[in-house]
Formats: structure tokens, C-alpha cells, sequence
């Protein structure tokens, strides 16, 4: 039919056909991906086969009772609207004609029979989102169960609790300094052990995986007959110049442009990020989803929402400075393929682009170095929870909507939602996958950061503490133990950090409460202990470092003694704010140190013009179901 109508070329049809042969997809998105068709003769010649009327969703708007009756979630994941009433019969407006017959038979009975009428999906969207978008975002507030959510958190009490701890360990130093010194001292020092034990173990399962792999290296993984469509959320905030960064990295993937649908979520009040994309003329595959206003702003709250109009079966997490490897989505995808049905989320590998920029960016590269190639894969090798990063993340999208998506009222996110991916028995996996972000190389704001991080720590841990027996029982002994070793032992770690440094006061002949409690045998055990902890570091972060690509920091690795006491700081900072503003989100600026010279190499030829015209660019193209500015 496009053919008969001068619609497509022969050639570029073809071409089509046999993109479709090997990817599951739709044809019409692929001919409009590549612009082989425009949006009005692919409707045109929809119309004509399916002997369908194409109405006009935007002028002619639907019923909000008949959305509220199928629910409106499910309208927007299957790119369709009850339209109207006619009689005994509900007219569905859909951008998919070829669903129309599977859909029907999920949709409440009490309603049929159905008629289909055509509609593209950006009217689709738009008019759900006229009729409903506060219900769309309220839901996406409270999609998490209550019992494993921040929003359910007794604030007064956790408060009382907190300050109530803290005033009793300071009145305890006045009157019994030495006992409660000891109480401190004992816990910094089980907890050190634990935690260092627990590294030191990860590290030597991935060392032994690895090496099993150079002497017998797996069979390359299967390719999937039919490439999936994969969606990538990338979440904004405040972000100036955004546009020509993010299209220049995102351009790197070399997975192919119509199976590719990447949302960069925009707050509403944010003024700055909006007016940075407003000019931008993004390609096809790039769409802006706006999140309407509310009591909280945070990421997952975005992510939830956004998650709503992603297509893909498979749904990713990129941060703004993100720019991964050409590769990585075939990785993601062979990787899917191979594994076990219980593999439900994948973590990438996390590194930085500015190593070189100043002392505390070599430190921070070599810490995620440790945690993401020594750490967390020893962890997922060993069977314990991975607390998952908060980009290079992929799901399933049937277990990520079973789950209830993220808990909007938790500032780690990703944590959290790596431990309830593991209550409900799935699992997670690292993938050998590289993206490179801007190393937070400034003190103030990596303070900052880190007690973000830690303040969710703290939240993700209480909730799920709320019944331990229970979560005992969803996890199962051995990662329950591993839960509390990650997360409250390294909360611990941060905040009795200047108790274990102390001990450095008895080698100078300074006194010490210790001291009263303590033979000197026992203290030169303890500096042992010290000594002991602190080659096991140096030793997991050189052998994270010893790559060609980072080894230069090598002999940095011992100066990260010097680095972690920032973390206390941060700590305390993030137990304040647990007490006085859980819900805020201490925002981290991107672009400090960050030059297009890092990402251009590898920009795909068909994004250099808009690239170059960034700062200039034309209004972006809306009328495409591809690319919705969904406002």
C-alpha cells in the first residue's frame, strides 16, 4: 500500500523488511526511525489495510471514565485510549492495529464489544495525559508495597530514636567514658572485621573466577533470533549545557536506531534542563518525558513515572554524564539470553573519564574500581543481595512492574531495590559492560553526594529491618548476614570512624581510654589488625587498578587512607538529614571537568550535525510516535 501511494522508495522498503526479519519491532517505527516514510502516509496506508478510521485524539479528547476503568498504566504501555461509547459498543483508539485483537481480550467485558480506530501514539499519550496525568502521578508516589517503603516511615520516632541514641552515648562519655569507649570501640572493631572480611572474600572469588576464565574462556553467548527494543531512562536535573553531551555519548551505542527508545525525564519546575532541550533537535529515538510537579522530588519518583511510556522489554538506568561503551547493549541483550530465568537485573561496570584531574579523582576512580570489579561481582558470585549502582542498570520489565518499580520516597534507590529484587527471589549479575562518568572530584560536593548515599543507606536499611524475621525468611541466613554487613556495617564504619583513629594516639604515648581496659599485648594485636585491614585495601584497589587503562594509579592506592575520612564527615551529615529532611536530594552538578574531547571518538557520522549545532539547533520534532515531547 505505501508503495502503490509514493510513500516509500522500493529499495528502502526493503531494507525495512529485512531489518523486521531480525528485530521485534514494528515496521512502520522502523520506516519512520530511518524517515524512509512520513507520519501521515504510514497512517494513511494503516487506515486504508485495517479498514479503520484515524480520529483526532487531541481535538476530540477521550472519556476519563473509560481510562479510569481500564487504567490508565495500561493505556500508556499499550499505546492506546478508550476513545468513546457508542451505543453497547467502546471504540479504542490505538497506534498499534496489529495488538488490537490480543488487547481486546484483556480488557474488562462489561465494556465490549470493542471497535478499533488509529490514532498515532503521540495523541495517544497526549491525551492521557490531559485527562489523567495527576492519577498517572500519584501512582508513580506509591507503586511500592507499603511494608518495604520509606513513605511509610514514622519520621517523629526515628528521630526520637536517633537523637535519643546519640544523647546517651554522649552523657555515657561524661560519666563512664571508659565503658562506653569500650561499647564503641568493640562495635568499630566487629564491624571492621566484618566488612573487611567480607571484601577480602569477594575479592578472592572474583580473582579465581577470572583466572578460571583465561584457562578455559565460556562459549561465546547465543544472539537472540529477534533483537528486543530496549528503553533507557535518563534522568535530568538542572542541567545546562545537556544536549550536545548527551547526544554525542548516546550516539556511541551502536545498537540499532529503531530498536533504541532513550527518555530523558525532566522535572516540571525545571526551568534550566527544559530550556536547554527546548532547542535541541534530537534525533528520533531520543524522546523528553516531563514529571509533573509534586510533594516530593526525587529520582525514583521520575523513573517511575517515565517508566509508563517506555516501550522496550528490557528498561535501563543511565546518570546525565554517562557515556558508555559502543557494545553495551549487545552485551546486555546476549547476556539476558544465556542466563537463568531467576536474572533479573544486570549491573554494569562504573569508571571515570577524569582520573587525572586531581588527587581526589584518582582515589574516587580507584574505589569504584574495588566495588564494581572486585566487589560486587564476588558478591553476586557468592550469592549475597548486590546493592545496585544507580546507572548502567537493566532490567526486565516484567519483573521491574511485578516489584513496583522504585520507592520514590528513597534517596538510594538502587539499593534498595537490589535487596527487594532479592526478597522476591530474583537475582542480579554484573556484566562486563564499561561507562565512564565524571569522577566527583571536589571536597564539598563529594561530601555531599556521599551523604546522599549513606542517608538512603541508613532509610533502605531501617525499612527492611522493620520485620527481621521476615526478611529472614525471604532471604535465607547467608544473605541476611551479607545485608547486614554491607549496610549497616558500613554505615557503622563511617560513623565510628574517628573511634578507630584514635587508637593511633598509643604508639605516639598519648593516652588513651583503651588503655585502662586493654594489656599491651592485646594493643599490639589491634595495631596488627589496623595494619592487616589497611594491606587488604591497598591490595583489592591495586589489583582493580592493574589494567592498562588505570594502572598510572597504581601508586595512589595507598593514599586512600587519607581519602575515607571525608567519608565520615559525610556520614554524620547523612545521619542529620535522615533526622531533619529524609526526602531531600543533594544534588550533584555534572560538566565540572567535562570537555566534548572525551566523547567525541567514536560519535556515530549521522549525529555530527547535531552536535555541531548545539546552542543553535531546530525545534524538536514531536508529531512521530518515536518521539513524543511528552509535556
Amino acid at each position: 500500500m505505501l508503495l502503490e501511494m509514493g510513500a516509500v522508495a522500493p529499495g528502502d522498503l526493503l531494507k525495512a523488511l529485512a531489518l523486521r526479519n531480525r528485530q521485534d519491532v514494528r515496521l512502520g517505527d522502523i520506516l519512520l526511525t530511518h524517515g524512509w516514510v512520513t507520519e501521515a502516509d504510514l497512517m494513511a496506508a494503516l487506515a486504508r489495510q485495517w479498514k479503520a478510521a484515524v480520529v483526532d485524539l487531541l481535538a476530540e479528547r477521550p472519556d476519563p471514565r473509560m481510562i479510569d476503568a481500564i487504567g490508565p498504566e495500561l493505556c500508556l504501555k499499550e499505546a492506546m485510549v478508550p476513545w468513546r461509547r457508542i451505543g453497547a459498543t467502546t471504540v479504542i483508539a490505538t497506534a498499534r492495529p496489529e495488538e488490537f485483537a490480543r488487547l481486546v481480550k484483556s480488557l474488562p467485558e462489561a465494556y465490549g464489544p470493542y471497535r478499533m480506530v488509529l490514532a498515532p501514539e503521540y495523541d495517544v499519550h497526549q491525551s492521557l495525559l490531559a485527562r489523567r496525568q495527576t492519577a498517572l502521578i500519584r501512582r508513580a508516589e506509591a507503586k511500592v508495597d507499603p511494608e518495604q517503603s520509606c513513605r511509610t516511615r514514622n519520621e517523629k520516632l526515628a528521630s526520637r530514636i536517633a537523637f535519643g541514641v546519640i544523647a546517651t552515648a554522649v552523657l555515657g562519655l561524661i560519666v563512664a567514658p571508659v565503658v562506653v569507649f569500650a561499647v564503641l570501640f568493640g562495635w568499630a572493631m566487629l564491624t571492621l572485621l566484618a566488612t573487611m572480611g567480607l571484601k577480602l572474600a569477594a575479592w578472592i572469588t572474583e580473582m579465581r573466577a577470572q583466572a578460571r576464565l583465561r584457562r578455559a574462556p565460556d562459549a561465546p553467548p547465543p544472539v537472540p533470533a529477534r533483537l528486543p527494543i530496549i528503553s533507557i531512562m535518563v534522568p535530568l536535573f538542572k542541567e545546562r549545557d545537556i544536549a550536545t553531551r548527551l547526544v554525542s555519548r548516546l550516539g556511541r551505542l551502536n545498537y540499532p536506531r529503531e530498536l533504541l527508545d532513550i527518555l530523558l525525564v525532566v522535572e516540571e519546575d525545571d526551568f534550566t534542563t527544559r530550556e536547554a532541550l527546548s532547542g535541541a533537535e534530537l534525533p528520533r529515538w531520543i524522546r523528553v518525558v516531563t514529571v509533573p510537579d509534586g510533594p516530593i522530588k526525587t529520582k525514583p519518583r521520575a523513573l517511575n513515572y517515565a517508566l509508563n511510556f517506555c516501550r522496550g522489554s528490557i528498561i535501563g538506568v543511565y546518570d546525565a554524564e554517562d557515556m558508555p561503551e559502543p557494545e553495551q547493549l549487545h552485551i546486555v541483550v546476549r547476556r539476558f539470553a544465556q542466563s537463568r530465568p531467576d536474572v533479573a537485573c544486570l549491573q554494569g561496570i562504573l569508571d571515570y573519564y577524569n582520573p587525572r584531574t586531581n588527587w581526589l579523582a584518582r582515589c574516587f576512580t580507584v574505589e569504584y574500581a574495588a566495588w564494581f570489579r572486585a566487589m560486587l561481582p564476588g558478591l553476586a558470585r557468592m550469592g549475597l543481595v548486590v546493592p545496585l549502582g544507580g546507572t548502567t542498570l537493566f532490567f526486565l520489565r516484567e519483573p521491574l512492574e511485578k516489584l513496583g518499580g522504585w520507592d520514590a520516597h528513597n534517596v538510594t534507590e538502587d539499593a534498595d531495590l537490589g535487596i527487594r529484587l532479592a526478597r522476591q527471589g530474583y537475582r542480579t549479575e554484573l556484566i562486563p559492560a564499561v561507562t565512564h562518568e565524571e569522577a566527583n572530584c571536589r571536597a564539598l560536593p563529594w561530601v555531599k553526594q556521599r551523604s546522599r548515599w549513606l542517608k538512603g543507606y541508613a532509610m533502605t536499611w531501617a525499612v527492611h529491618m522493620r520485620n527481621p524475621a521476615r526478611l529472614w525468611r525471604d532471604l535465607g541466613a547467608w544473605r541476611f548476614f551479607g545485608v547486614q554487613v554491607l549496610i549497616f556495617g558500613a554505615l557503622s564504619q563511617y560513623l565510628l570512624a574517628p573511634v578507630l583513629w584514635s587508637f593511633w594516639l598509643i604508639p605516639f604515648g598519648i593516652w588513651h581510654p583503651v588503655e585502662a581496659i586493654m594489656s599491651r599485648e592485646l594493643e599490639y594485636v589491634l595495631l596488627g589488625t589496623f595494619v592487616l585491614t589497611e594491606l587488604i585495601n591497598i591490595t583489592v584497589g591495586a589489583w582493580a587498578v592493574r589494567g592498562p587503562e588505570h594502572r598510572h594509579l597504581i601508586p595512589w592506592v595507598p593514599t586512600l587512607h587519607f581519602y575515607f575520612p571525608l567519608g565520615a564527615l559525610a556520614g554524620w551529615k547523612g545521619i542529620y538529614e535522615v533526622i531533619v529532611k529524609p526526602f531531600y536530594w543533594d544534588k550533584t552538578t555534572h560538566g565540572v571537568f567535562d570537555t566534548l574531547h572525551h566523547v567525541m571518538p567514536g560519535a556515530r557520522s549521522d549525529l555530527v550535525p547535531a552536535i555541531a549545532a548545539a546552542g543553535k539547533m531546530a525545534p524538536v520534532e514531536t508529531r512521530t510516535p518515536l518521539a513524543p515531547l511528552i509535556d
